[in-house]
């Protein structure tokens, strides 16, 4: 039967600097270097003989996934980059200090708009020093100005039905390195969280979950490999 890795990025230099990222291409802090690092040796330490690596264009889960496969001893597994991938497109909060957006605006909503399903944050302004419609990673991609998990799950789904999903049921052991809210979009998927329960989903950089799947790819089992820095899964369905 298949496991699937799941492993969000380790520390990002703006999630240091508690600002809100998405599509943005920050790399890695040291810290999230070395987190990179633990998260490939509780892979190893799984005994799970993983094939293949899926992850996103973006630096920092890239360098995430690169590092676990060296600290590993599989630098040489393939691995895969796509878009859909990517973090979610935090909009016009792209870049601002999350704090100071919690001030200015309320708790409240600023936990609707980083946390909700189907509430996007505002939009991000056309010409802003953030726009990457120009960036040639995206050619031909239409760049969303903002995105909600829905939104974000709407675009990976695509890639899990279309990809990851057939190299599962045949039996492989995936990776895929990717971001909070990408991931939290396949858990979703996984266990059949209620879009109201999505809301206290977190998903912990540099903490491997490794889901054990039924051929069907139904959740049999899932368990985070760094116990003291785990957070609550969703039941399994």
């Amino acid at each position: 039967m298949p496991f699937l890795a799941l492993l969000r990025h380790g520390q990002s230099q703006w999630n240091l600097e508690n600002r809100f990222t998405g599509w943005v291409d920050v790399d890695l802090t040291a810290e999230g270097e070395a987190q990179a690092r633990r998260s490939g040796a509780l892979l190893k330490q799984s005994g799970v003989a993983f094939d293949k690596q899926f992850t996103s264009v973006q630096t920092r889960a890239i360098r995430t996934g690169t590092l676990a496969l060296e600290a590993m001893g599989e630098a040489w597994l393939p691995v895969e980059k796509h878009w859909r991938l990517n973090e979610r497109h935090y909009g016009g909060l792209t870049g601002l200090d999350k704090a100071e957006t919690a001030a200015r605006h309320g708790e409240a909503q600023v936990k609707v708009w980083r946390r909700s399903y189907d509430t996007p944050p505002p939009p991000l302004a056309p010409g802003s020093e953030w726009d990457l419609s120009t960036d040639r990673r995206y050619a031909g991609v239409a760049v969303p100005a903002t995105e909600s998990l829905k939104d974000t799950l709407a675009r990976v789904l695509p890639y899990w039905i279309e990809t990851i999903a057939p190299e599962l049921r045949a039996g492989r052991h995936l990776i895929v390195a990717a971001h909070g809210n990408s991931l939290r979009a396949i858990v979703k998927l996984l266990f059949a969280v209620p879009d109201a329960a999505i809301t206290e989903v977190e998903i912990p950089t540099g903490n491997p979950l490794l889901i054990d799947l039924a051929a069907d790819l139904a959740v049999k089992s899932a368990r985070y490999l760094d116990d003291a820095r785990a957070t609550r899964l969703p039941a399994i369905p």
